[in-house]
C-alpha cells in the first residue's frame, strides 16, 4: 500500500488539515462557538480537505500542470506584477465569476453552469465558516429583537428581526438552493434532449454530479419548509437525508468529477501565460517560415515531453516540435515519398 502513495502530497495534505484543525479550535474558541449538530458535517469537511489537497498536489505534479504553475508564478514575478495581476483581474471575473468561458459552448449549458457555479459558492461561504464555528448568531444582550453577528468570537454586525435583512441572511441557503436547482433543472434538459450529450453522457459522470445537488438542495429547502409549513414534523428525516447527502458531496469531491471546482481557479495563470506568449518571441517554422506558435510554448513542451519519456529530436538535430501542423504535414508527406521512391512503387 506504502508504494502506492505519494508522499509529497501524504505529507501536504496531513499538515493542511491538521492546520484546518488548528483554525477550527482557534476560531471557535475552543470549540465554544461550535455547534455540536453539525459534528457529522464537520467531520466530512474534515476529510473532504485532506481528500482535496491530496489529490491537487498528485495533479500538480503531473510535468504539464507543473509547467504551467511554475511558469506562471515566474512570469507573474518578472517585473509585471500589474500588468499581470490586471489581467488574473480581467480573467477571473469574467471566466470565473461571469462563467463566460462555459457560455461559449452553448447558451443554455452557460446559463446552467452560472446559476449552479453561483449557488454552489454561496453555499460554500456560508456553510463552511458556521460548520468550522467560525461565525455564529446571537440574541443582542438585553433585547430580543436584535441579531448579532460573531466572526471569530468578535462581534462584526447586528441587524433586527423581521425584516428584509434578516430574511436575506437566514435565508441565504435557501437562495443558494433556487438557483442550484434552477441550473440543474437546465443542464438535465440539456441532458435529456441535446443529441450529442445523449450520446457521450455516462451516469456517473454526467447524472450522478446533478442528482446529488439536486437532492442537496431539495432536502435542505425541505428543512425550511418543514418548520414553515408543517411544524417541525418531517424535521428529522429532512435533516438527516440533508446531511447524508452533503457528506457524501464532501467525501466524492476529491475523487469525483466535483474535484474541477478546486482546479478551476488555477487554471487563472493560464491568462498570463497566454498573455506573454502572445507579446514575446514567437517560434518559425523551418519548413513554412511562418510564426505559428510563442516560442516559450515550444521550449515548454519540449521540456514537458522530454520528461514524459518521449523523444521527438530528428536525424538532423532539429526537432519535431519546432515545425508547425503544416510543416509536420509536409515532412510526413515527403517521407510516404521517399519510401515509396525507395521501393519502387508509388501506387498499390
Amino acid at each position: 500500500m506504502f508504494t502506492t502513495l505519494n508522499l509529497a502530497a501524504l505529507l501536504t495534505a496531513t499538515l493542511a488539515t491538521l492546520g484546518l484543525v488548528v483554525s477550527i479550535f482557534v476560531g471557535s474558541r475552543n470549540l465554544g462557538n461550535f455547534d455540536p449538530a453539525l459534528i457529522a458535517y464537520l467531520f466530512g469537511c474534515i476529510f473532504a480537505c485532506f481528500g482535496v489537497v491530496y489529490r491537487y498536489i498528485v495533479w500538480l505534479q503531473r510535468p504539464p500542470t507543473w509547467r504551467y504553475f511554475v511558469r506562471g508564478w515566474q512570469l507573474f514575478f518578472s517585473g509585471k506584477a500589474i500588468v499581470y495581476g490586471w489581467e488574473l483581474t480581467k480573467h477571473f471575473v469574467v471566466n470565473f465569476l461571469g462563467q463566460r468561458f462555459i457560455r461559449n459552448r452553448g447558451k443554455a449549458l452557460g446559463y446552467g453552469h452560472f446559476l449552479m457555479a453561483w449557488g454552489c459558492m454561496l453555499a460554500f461561504a456560508v456553510t463552511f465558516p458556521l460548520v468550522f464555528g467560525w461565525i455564529h448568531f446571537g440574541l443582542k444582550p438585553g433585547g430580543i429583537d436584535t441579531y448579532e453577528i460573531y466572526t471569530f468570537g468578535f462581534k462584526t454586525a447586528e441587524f433586527p428581526l423581521h425584516t428584509w435583512i434578516a430574511t436575506l441572511i437566514f435565508n441565504a441557503l435557501n437562495w443558494s438552493a433556487i438557483l442550484v436547482i434552477a441550473g440543474v433543472m437546465l443542464l438535465m434538459r440539456r441532458r435529456l434532449t441535446h443529441a450529442g450529450q445523449i450520446a457521450i453522457q455516462t451516469f456517473e459522470n454526467d447524472w450522478l454530479p446533478l442528482l446529488l445537488l439536486l437532492a442537496i438542495s431539495v432536502t435542505g429547502i425541505g428543512i425550511s419548509l418543514d418548520y414553515k409549513l408543517m411544524e417541525g414534523r418531517a424535521h428529522q428525516f429532512m435533516a438527516i437525508t440533508h446531511a447524508i447527502t452533503v457528506i457524501l458531496f464532501l467525501i466524492w469531491m476529491p475523487f469525483g468529477k466535483f474535484f474541477h471546482i478546486i482546479q478551476r481557479p488555477a487554471q487563472l495563470g493560464i491568462a498570463i501565460y497566454r498573455k506573454a506568449g502572445a507579446e514575446g518571441p514567437q517560434a518559425v517554422c523551418p519548413h513554412t517560415g511562418e510564426e505559428f506558435l510563442p516560442g516559450m510554448q515550444v521550449d515548454d513542451l519540449k521540456t514537458v515531453t522530454a520528461q514524459l519519456g518521449c523523444d521527438f529530436t530528428r536525424k538532423d538535430g532539429k526537432s519535431h516540435l519546432d515545425y508547425s501542423p503544416r510543416g509536420k504535414r509536409a515532412l510526413l508527406a515527403r517521407a510516404h515519398l521517399k519510401a515509396r521512391a525507395e521501393s519502387g512503387r508509388y501506387f498499390g
